[in-house]
């Protein structure tokens, strides 16, 4: 029984840790930010937020500052127009990249119990400054559909540079013809100084 205790307090330790157990360096309360989406047009949802006598006056789209933020809830995730879109994000502090994270929303909570929305193809670069083309490629990742909401995945390329800056250049999605959802992006590492 003791045994069983244990392994239970783990797990919800792990889970109350953001889920991963490790520190999220691009967390916008633990002073990530976004700096740029390039030129990703975020897509704008038909359904009005609010109207008045029917007609409507205001229409509801998520920010990019979405993806940093812990809640990944159905409809809650940046939005933006096609399957290809950039974000820039400066991290809370300067750090040796060691893996990244991309989480979406669960199929069985997806309305359309789908994830066609959800980015396919992607590579991360780090960036000396968030003007910066062409920053040193970190890695190439494809998110699994049929594979767990949250997924980890290792820095797969060779370095040893420290960044503040990461841009996740999203290259495909799976199959959505109008847009792509990016719910949550996580950025873990060591600190530069350390």
């Amino acid at each position: 029984f003791q045994e069983v205790r244990v392994m239970v307090m783990e797990a919800l330790k792990v889970f109350s840790q953001d889920r991963t157990g490790l520190a999220d360096y691009a967390l916008e309360s633990g002073g990530g930010s976004i700096l740029s989406t390039r030129c990703s047009e975020t897509y704008q949802t038909k359904a009005a937020l609010l109207s008045l006598f029917g007609f409507p006056l205001w229409y509801f789209s998520q920010s990019p500052r979405t993806v940093i933020q812990p809640d990944v809830h159905p409809g809650n995730c940046w939005a933006f127009r096609g399957s290809k879109g950039f974000l820039v994000i400066q991290l809370s502090m300067k750090i040796l990249p060691t893996a990244v994270t991309m989480e979406h929303v669960s199929k069985s909570l997806a309305p359309s119990g789908t994830l066609r929305s959800a980015p396919r193809d992607f590579s991360v670069y780090g960036l000396k400054d968030e003007h910066e083309d062409r920053g040193k490629l970190l890695g190439n990742y494809t998110y699994d559909e049929d594979g767990e909401d949250l997924q980890m995945f290792t820095i797969s390329e060779e370095n040893d540079e420290a960044f503040q800056i990461i841009e996740v250049q999203v290259l495909s999605n799976w199959g959505h013809p109008e847009y792509t959802c990016m719910y949550r992006f996580r950025v873990h590492g060591l600190p530069s100084d350390v």
